[in-house]
């Protein structure tokens, strides 16, 4: 089975800082793999019989040793890195547009893997945009991934229920964040990734259309809460159910 996993390289959300006004300052965050995207590499990584390409799209600082190396050291074969600085703050239909293009010039793919959102938009619209684009099935939300023949078997994790849902290929796949535990390379994997073969091409390359239809406007980060401060102590006769109370209603 030929799976082609996407990828987005993000800045390191740990290290994004707050201004004054509530801008959002990149200065010092380090481009790292979304980590949403690390469960989608290994779940893929993971299904029996599979051989896993890799794929992703960003603007030309994404195209670095150090990230090449890091992708592939997490069990892909091969890496497509389209790099080019018209996918700078790409929607994404745009980027969408270019996995499609990327990967029917990377070859036959029977399944294209994501994991469940990027973790800086987390717009969880681009594994649907492709399966449209292809006309392939779409499921989200999945827990599980099973190989048959000419099909995969899915377990769809919901908020109240499991589904088991047989799925045709070729098929697109999005994996929840807990789908199974990202592996950490060792120098072995990370030096035998610097072996594996990269392909890095731009926009034009791919005749991909990075024509957005939407244009962020600005990205601040959300006021904080206001806390109610509200202190029960469990010694004074009615407080835990004053506490039961008003925790249910905050829940609401």
């Amino acid at each position: 089975m030929e799976v082609l996993v996407s990828l987005k390289i993000v800045p390191d959300d740990q290290d994004i800082q707050t201004t004054a006004d509530g801008k959002l300052d990149f200065s010092i965050a380090k481009p790292v793999i979304s980590s949403y995207d690390q469960n989608a590499i290994e779940a893929a990584a993971q299904i029996e019989g599979a051989n896993v390409s890799a794929i992703t799209v960003g603007p030309a600082s994404i195209n670095d040793t150090k990230q090449r190396k890091n992708i592939l050291a997490r069990g892909p074969k091969q890496l497509f890195m389209v790099a080019d600085d018209t996918f700078q703050d790409a929607d994404a239909n745009v980027t969408a547009k270019a996995i499609v293009a990327g990967a029917q010039k990377a070859g036959n793919f029977d399944l294209i893997v994501f994991g469940a959102g990027s973790a800086d938009t987390y717009a969880q619209q681009v594994g649907i945009q492709v399966g449209e684009l292809l006309g392939w099935p779409v499921v989200n939300g999945v827990s599980k991934i099973t190989a048959g023949e000419g099909s995969i078997t899915v377990e769809r994790t919901t908020e109240t229920e499991v589904q088991t849902i047989d799925v045709p290929l070729p098929a697109v796949v999005a994996v929840t964040s807990d789908i199974v535990e990202p592996r950490i390379p060792s120098m072995r994997d990370i030096l035998k990734a610097g072996k594996l073969p990269v392909t890095e091409w731009t926009a034009a390359d791919l005749g991909s259309d990075t024509t957005k239809a939407i244009d962020i406007i600005e990205t601040v980060a959300p006021a904080p809460a206001d806390r109610k401060r509200e202190v029960f102590d469990a010694s004074v006769d009615g407080d835990i159910d004053k506490f039961a109370a008003a925790l249910a209603e905050a829940l609401r």
